[in-house]
């Protein structure tokens, strides 16, 4: 019974964490694009602007929600559910906190000691595409199928390298269990941490992941100058907003995975470290945590409102031709390391030249792609 009441405690607060999180992170990209675009932003309700979410919220609830009449009913509704409740299902895995040291009134993991957790979150985040293709398609309307099929093809091709990416951590811990790759990069420390032996496949997780979650530059399936507003521009009111929260989520989650899986979780050099057992000790990893994690949700913030969409064709081009061979490229050097026993600090050199060859290859095929181009025909009777 007290495992049950620990269990819906946990849920609670995490949901709990997780939804008001997202409202203020939409209030924070609003003041971080405000800033960039020298603008004011949100800044009239409460002091700064804090209770601007508060506001907005109960705007939504009041909100007209109207379903057109040319759509499915059913499948229509249940669209933006299956967004949200796959988002929010994938965290249930995900450690927010030092789990051996939670207080005994809470854990900080919902479901602890999935020994599958990695493929377990891949599974679950992959469903999120259902809703976003059934919602396209009970819309009945030509810009919402086409936002569907562009995200259908989109997670498509960007599940392998992010499946793949990954590959090099899981061989480097041993283990698919996310609690315990966290404590193997605490326990050796900042030089434990995997982003020093995978840096190229921490950047091909990133930008795979931005592009799974439909983050700007990969919002293709959402591009308003084409398709006004893609797989939900018939939707509204508090159907819209669960679209919205289901991408907001998955932007946590990911940014959680990249500390957990890259930057060591909660450790940090003298201040949180598998040794600090004083008092509150678990109140400081926390902060760390949330502090990296942060910083991550910041920089995919900083990502959105810096770089210009990309064509369509480029998206599908940076995945077949780029990430995908050098996702598999990446797992081939870490195999023949680990094979052969060689130093680990082996993998950041041989990354990073990985890194420069293809960057190399990339620059020369595109200026050969430039100059195979034709060139534009002399206007007529211009003499030129």
């Amino acid at each position: 019974m007290i495992d049950l009441l620990i269990t819906i405690l946990t849920i609670a607060i995490a949901m709990g964490g997780i939804l008001g999180t997202c409202m203020y992170l939409i209030l924070l990209e609003r003041k971080i694009s405000a800033r960039m675009q020298d603008r004011i932003g949100p800044n009239r309700v409460g002091p700064w602007g804090l209770l601007q979410p508060v506001a907005d919220g109960l705007k939504i609830l009041f909100k007209e929600d109207p379903a057109p009449a040319h759509v499915d009913k059913f499948l229509y509704m249940v669209a933006p559910m299956i967004s949200v409740f796959t988002t929010l299902l994938a965290f249930s895995v995900v450690p927010f906190g030092p789990v051996d040291q939670a207080p005994s009134w809470m854990r900080f993991i919902i479901a602890p000691q999935i020994d599958i957790g990695i493929l377990f979150i891949f599974a679950i985040g992959s469903l999120a595409v259902y809703g976003v293709i059934l919602g396209g398609w009970a819309s009945n309307n030509k810009y919402s199928a086409l936002g569907a099929l562009r995200a259908s093809a989109q997670v498509i091709s960007y599940e392998i390298p992010l499946g793949m990416s990954v590959l090099g951590v899981l061989l480097l811990a041993g283990t698919l269990n996310l609690e315990q790759i966290l404590a193997k990069q605490a326990a050796g420390g900042i030089a434990g941490w995997y982003v020093w032996f995978q840096p190229l496949a921490c950047l091909i997780f990133f930008t795979s992941a931005l592009a799974e979650s439909n983050r700007l530059p990969f919002d293709l399936p959402e591009c308003e100058q084409e398709l006004v507003g893609g797989y939900h521009t018939e939707y509204g009111g508090l159907r819209f907003v669960m679209f919205f929260l289901g991408e907001y989520v998955h932007v946590v989650t990911i940014s959680f995975l990249t500390v957990i899986l890259f930057f060591g979780g909660w450790q940090l050099p003298w201040i949180a470290t598998p040794e600090s057992a004083f008092a509150g000790a678990w109140l400081v990893k926390l902060a760390v945590l949330f502090a990296k994690v942060g910083a991550v949700i910041v920089l995919i913030m900083l990502i959105r409102w810096t770089i210009p969409r990309f064509r369509f064709d480029q998206v599908m081009g940076l995945s077949w031709k780029v990430l995908i061979p050098l996702s598999l490229v990446n797992v081939v050097i870490t195999m023949a390391v680990l094979q052969f026993e060689w130093n680990r600090w082996w993998l950041l050199v041989l990354s990073i030249g990985l890194f420069l060859v293809a960057g190399v290859l990339g620059v020369n095929a595109k200026r050969t792609e430039i100059k195979r181009r034709p060139r534009a025909m002399p206007a007529a009777g211009l003499g030129i």
